[in-house]
């Protein structure tokens, strides 16, 4: 049997210590710093155009909308991470004493990669509905047209829609708004995945 070698266990001033000085960006989870691997073209393209799709639509209405590089706490998860859609409610509500960590989403919207997909809808996910403030999660998969949509309806429920077809809409209760599921995959080419 081979021993395998311990995984070094790092405390959140570690982390956040390192996270500052460093030129890429990492997750802790736990105790654990895990390197985040660079997103493909397409993962780029499916995260902007949410993100320009939900900027124009949001125009004038009290939210923020960041993409990629806005940490996110979750504290009863003991996890820092960088979802690559997130919608907040102004005013913002940042972790105490940090002015680069937020803490209060109602929208996340993850890429799907084929390293990341069991992590963002398994534990991620079970994380994620630990925020208070967190109501609608879309995972879109960046190989094939298929968006998985979670609303929370009550405390403990959420519903699960998911979209195959690029000529429907889906509705995103919490922010009021309709996403046109072809407008989100806006410039992807499949016959070249």
């Amino acid at each position: 049997m081979i021993a395998q070698p311990e995984t070094k266990h790092y405390t959140i001033e570690e982390y956040l210590e390192l996270e500052i000085a460093s030129e890429t960006r990492s997750e802790y989870c736990d105790g654990e710093i895990i390197p985040m691997t660079g997103g493909t073209p397409d993962h780029n393209d499916i995260a902007s155009n949410l993100v320009a799709i939900l900027k124009a639509a949001l125009r004038g209405k009290p939210y923020r909308v960041f993409i990629l590089d806005q940490r996110l706490w979750v504290p009863d998860a003991n996890l820092y991470t960088y979802p690559d859609v997130m919608v907040l409610p102004k005013p913002l509500e940042l972790q105490t004493g940090r002015k680069d960590t937020v803490v209060n989403p109602c929208f996340i919207a993850e890429v799907l990669s084929k390293s990341t997909q069991n992590y963002d809808r398994g534990e991620k996910f079970v994380a994620y509905r630990k925020i208070p403030t967190f109501q609608e999660y879309l995972l879109i998969d960046q190989y094939r047209v298929h968006v998985e949509h979670h609303l929370k309806t009550s405390a403990h429920q959420w519903l699960f829609s998911e979209y195959d077809d690029p000529n429907v809409t889906l509705s995103l209760s919490t922010l009021e708004l309709q996403i046109s599921i072809a407008e989100l995959y806006e410039n992807i080419d499949f016959s070249t995945v």
